[in-house]
């Protein structure tokens, strides 16, 4: 398996867990989002794009038993539950609804990341990944299920950050995103790296994409920043 072409989410509003979890699991190759609020988490859900989520109990806004149980009214994303509380009912409660397994805190970072190839193993063997959804500019698609990007039915080979920042920009077509909205999202809010990162890497894109095929996807809104549009 590919971990670069694996997305996970991770919705724990203890932010020194989140954070731990987040590095170790990009260590590993994946795709990682945070998010600490648990409507705002269900919210992310609703727009797909994830391959699995690690999904706290105990959060602000909707709570992770009530995330599970609407979460398998319309998707087989597979959830492994998070908690402190190690009562059996809740374990039993968890799975019934729907969750893939049940991990207590604190727990190994090893039994974790074994826990979450196992449940990645059954899903992608169960074949519940597929195209799915997808973002349409003209003749250009991403599929955020598969990670897939094509023109006219070529596909584009794209690097990680550069399906990232591709990925927002098609997901706000038509809408202007400032460098800093696009850094926020795409490199995340603790970027301190050189702000030009946006301009070199939607270079790169212009190059795969307008140049290659001699079409016009992204443009440049001067003083502002940039946009993609049919």
């Amino acid at each position: 398996m590919n971990n670069t072409n694996v997305h996970i989410l991770i919705v724990e509003d203890e932010l020194r867990i989140a954070r731990f979890l987040q590095i170790e699991l990009e260590h590993e190759g994946f795709r990682v989002t945070t998010e600490e609020n648990g409507e705002k988490a269900f919210e992310l859900i609703k727009k797909g794009g994830y391959d699995l989520i690690l999904l706290d109990l105990m959060l602000p806004g909707m709570d992770g038993m009530t995330i599970c149980r609407k979460v398998r009214e319309f998707s087989e994303v597979p959830i492994i539950m998070l908690t402190a509380r190690d009562d059996v009912e809740d374990k039993v409660e968890g799975l019934d609804i729907g969750a893939d397994d049940y991990m207590t805190k604190p727990f190994a970072i090893q039994e974790l990341l074994a826990r979450v190839r196992n449940v990645l193993r059954k899903s992608r063997g169960a074949g519940t990944v597929s195209r799915g959804d997808s973002y349409v500019v003209g003749d250009l698609v991403l599929y955020p299920n598969t990670y897939e990007v094509e023109v006219a039915g070529e596909p584009v080979q794209l690097t990680r950050r550069e399906y990232d920042l591709l990925e927002f920009l098609m997901r706000n077509k038509r809408t202007v995103l400032t460098r800093d909205q696009i850094l926020e999202q795409v490199w995340g809010y603790d970027y301190s790296g050189d702000t030009n990162v946006v301009d070199v890497y939607i270079r790169y894109l212009r190059a795969k994409l307008d140049d290659r095929f001699d079409k016009k996807y992204i443009y440049t809104v001067r003083g502002v920043g940039y946009v993609i549009r049919d």
